[in-house]
Order: C-alpha cells, then structure tokens, then sequence
C-alpha cells in the first residue's frame, strides 16, 4: 500500500506534503503532484500535511477517486521529484478556499 495524491491538489500544487516526507516520492508536472507508490513507505506524515486534503492512504481512497491510485502509479515514475517546498501555483489559494478549506 501507498499512499496517493488526488484531484484537489490539481491546479493548487501546495508543497507542504514534501517538506514532511523522509523519502524521494513525491513527482510533479505543470498541474500537480503525484506519489510513486514503489518509493513510498507508508510513513503517513504528508496525509495531515496537505492544506487541501488531496491525500489519502491507498485502502481509504474513496470510490469516486479510485481511479488516483492507477494515475500516481503511471504518472510519478516519469516525472521529475519534487522534495523541497515550493510556491503554490497563482490562484492556489483561491481554489484551496472554493474546496472548503
């Protein structure tokens, strides 16, 4: 099991979740960041770290997000690693409070 990154991190890209983890699996493109489930290791520490709750521990994925775990898993191994903190995208904060938080 690993954990996954989903929808609400696209066009938000907080980098919070990379400052906690203790190992490289974090990857990201031009709209969000994904896990590497072969590089996770199950810590948990960067669940409570997202400010827009787009993480979940893969058997807790809710099921109208499944589909997440097939898009970390093809999209974070060709992607480069993300592992310092870095500027959310303009208008992160604005599609952070449109999602309620």
């Amino acid at each position: 099991m690993s954990y996954v990154v989903t929808e609400n991190c696209n066009k938000c890209r907080f980098t919070d979740c990379v400052t906690v983890c203790p190992v490289d699996c974090f990857h990201g493109d031009a709209e969000m960041l994904y896990i590497d489930p072969n590089e996770c290791i199950d810590c948990g520490a960067c669940e409570p770290a997202c400010p827009v709750k787009a993480i979940f521990d893969e058997s807790s994925v809710p099921d109208n997000l499944k589909s997440w775990v097939a898009v970390n898993a093809e999209r974070a191994s060709g992607l480069p690693v993300v592992s310092k903190q870095e500027s959310p995208f303009p208008g992160a904060e604005e599609r952070k409070a449109s999602l309620g938080f």
